[in-house]
């Protein structure tokens, strides 16, 4: 009785304010204890759908854990897609987990310890008029509309099992993502994210895998952001890896890029860049971008067999892109040009070519040829503008003499111009010029250029004989054609092809072997080659149609005047020539008659004209009944050969064009 009578003296003694707040206090927990929080999704829903015009569901329950922070969750999120999109859902989830700071709310900020998203589904997309589904149709009060969202910072995104699709139609793209979050390193404040998936681009099917920093980290501009990510699109690959600053605007930024693939020319249906086709490539450089302006700076690696580097740029802010780039090779395997009109690279082994060049050389094997027929793609030349400039230091072609190229490439408005074309050659040069208009359904091309001072001794570096020779051929040429292929281009040529050599000398045994001298060359042959004066050689060709005829040939020495007639039928890649020696001295056991070059540019055949050869033997033949060693009287040459005058082009040493 004394405790009751304490307890109620003390409760006559407490306060009445005292009472009150107690009161509020025990009415607060017996409401949060009884409160159920799904009764705020239906205030939640319209509050969402009002401000952004789109349906918003919390299927679901609604759960609130109180505190300083409290943490809220929300089963079964569903936000609705563009009224015009086809894909359903923009946003879909789960389950949606995250913590309110309290504090920074009275300050008008909205601070989220940590966001996390379970079985997040989110679509991305552009309509074809451009428009993307997360601009909102906010048609409510102009005041409503203009106002700014409150400030809203996230510390922490963690994503489980999550999944983005990508639709772009203007560029045939889709993407479809399987998107998580790594575990947090040690150290680190944020968790970095990864996917990987696969989609068309272009409509040309590609995988990708991507591994990057938190996405919350892209709204720190002075925080590196850390990027690797690979493509690969049929047998391209790529890789793009470093950190971005600036990351908002994906400006002026730097990443180490590889890229590798069967040809070059794969880059153009998927990135719209008109390079040529080229055997099969690795580059490695630095992908960077400053305004409209993407580069890839300092590459480096190989094309087939020949080593590359340089720089290259894109310029997309104009009418039309422009590609400019500087390349330089320091070994250049000639084959490996090839591609660029056409022609496979090598297939013999130890040389670098694709699956699908070894089948163009089989094809082309099969039918006998030798030009390549392969079209060009006129679109390639008409969609965009370039400005390039390549170098080869040294160039192998074990079967030509050819040293150093340089190439000065520009195409413009459809028009493709190749000035200059030069080679070092033998130790002189060709210097050509190209010029392709592509501007109307079938291609217009003028070649012109000068040839200078080549030397005999080098021109054929594969032929032991011709190695001791010594001259200098000089000339030039002026050819126009029309066609979408080298073989449609050289068959419609027309023009004019001259070439000319002053003195010089030349191996006596390939002059022999040349006139069939049978004594001459065995003599040699059982002694030594000795060499004997040139006087001079000069070429004049008339190209007709795709015919080169010989207008004028003859080369003179001081033991033969050989004399050429005949054509070259570039359409059907068939050879006609006849080369006529006549003798300047009488040799015994000589068989001097024309000889016949015939067959194709594949097969090539040299044999004697038939006729005179017959006649000859039989002569000798029927002198031989008489007296056997009178057979050699049919044989012996009287040199009714002359010397050739070659004119003021021979002191000039050169040939004008026509």
């Amino acid at each position: 009785m004394a405790t009751s009578a304490h307890f109620s003296q003390a409760i006559r003694g407490v306060p009445r304010w005292a009472w009150i707040v107690f009161s509020i206090l025990v009415l607060v927990v017996v409401f949060l204890v009884v409160f159920d929080w799904n009764w705020l999704k239906g205030p939640i829903e319209r509050r969402v759908q009002d401000a952004t015009g789109r349906t918003f569901e919390i299927g679901g329950d609604l759960d609130v854990d109180l505190g300083l922070k409290p943490r809220i969750r929300a089963d079964s999120i569903r936000f609705a897609n563009a009224p015009w999109s086809k894909h359903g859902d923009m946003v879909a989830a789960e389950r949606v987990e995250f913590r309110v700071s309290l504090l920074p709310l009275f300050r008008g900020r909205f601070e989220l310890p940590y966001v996390r998203a379970t079985k997040p589904e989110i679509v991305i997309e552009r309509n074809r008029d451009g428009q993307g589904n997360w601009v909102f149709d906010v048609r409510g009060s102009k005041e409503r509309a203009s106002k700014a969202p409150p400030a809203l910072l996230v510390n922490q995104l963690l994503i489980d099992d999550g999944s983005l699709r990508l639709y772009e139609p203007t560029f045939k793209t889709e993407v479809a993502l399987d998107v998580r979050s790594e575990d947090i390193a040690k150290g680190a404040a944020r968790a970095p994210l990864v996917a990987e998936g696969s989609g068309k681009y272009r409509g040309h099917p590609f995988a990708i895998d991507i591994r990057v920093d938190s996405p919350l980290d892209l709204v720190d501009r002075e925080r590196p952001y850390r990027v690797d990510a690979k493509v690969s699109a049929g047998e391209t690959r790529a890789r793009a890896r470093g950190a971005l600053v600036g990351q908002l605007q994906l400006e002026d930024f730097a990443l180490k890029f590889d890229m590798s693939g069967e040809n070059l020319g794969d880059l153009f249906p998927l990135l719209g860049v008109p390079v040529p086709d080229t055997p099969p490539y690795a580059l490695s450089g630095e992908l960077g971008r400053h305004g409209t302006v993407w580069s890839y700076k300092d590459f480096r690696g190989k094309v087939g067999d020949s080593d590359m580097q340089g720089d290259a740029s894109i310029d997309l802010g104009g009418d039309r892109p422009l590609l400019t780039a500087n390349v330089v090779s320091n070994r250049l395997d000639f084959d490996d040009l090839g591609s660029v009109v056409g022609a496979p690279p090598s297939t013999k082994s130890g040389e670098t070519a694709s699956d699908e060049q070894r089948k163009v050389a089989a094809d082309m094997k099969a039918k006998g040829k030798v030009l390549p027929d392969a079209q060009f793609n006129l679109e390639k030349l008409r969609v965009m503008d370039a400005d390039v400039k390549m170098r080869a230091a040294q160039i192998n072609a074990p079967k030509l003499p050819l040293e150093q190229m340089n190439v000065h490439v520009q195409l413009k408005d459809g028009v493709l111009k190749l000035d200059p074309l030069n080679f070092k050659i033998a130790g002189g040069a060709i210097k050509s010029r190209l010029n392709l208009d592509a501007r109307e359904p079938e291609i217009r091309t003028t070649l012109t250029g000068d040839v200078e001072r080549l030397e005999l001794g080098k021109l054929f570096p594969t032929v032991e004989l011709t190695k001791r020779g010594a001259g200098k051929l000089s000339g030039a040429l002026a050819v126009e054609m029309r066609g979408n292929s080298v073989a449609q281009l050289l068959g419609d040529a027309d023009g004019n092809i001259g070439l000319i050599m002053g003195p010089g000398h030349v191996s006596n045994l390939l002059v022999e072997l040349a006139g069939l001298d049978i004594a001459e060359s065995l003599k040699f042959l059982l002694d030594k080659d000795k060499e004997i004066p040139l006087r001079c050689a000069y070429a004049d060709f008339k190209v007709e149609n795709g015919v080169v005829g010989a207008h004028s040939l003859a080369f003179d020495t001081s033991d033969t005047v050989v004399y050429g007639e005949g054509s070259i039928n570039l359409r059907d890649e068939a050879i006609d020539m006849k080369l006529s020696p006549q003798p300047k001295d009488r040799s015994p056991l000589s068989a001097r008659v024309p000889l016949k070059i015939g067959g194709s540019f594949k097969d090539p055949s040299f044999a004697p004209e038939a006729g005179p050869l017959v006649a000859r033997g039989a002569a000798a033949a029927a002198l031989y009944a008489l007296a056997p060693p009178a057979a050699l009287l049919a044989l012996i040459e009287t040199g009714p050969g002359e010397n050739i005058d070659c004119g003021p082009a021979t002191k000039e040493g050169r040939v004008s064009r026509r």
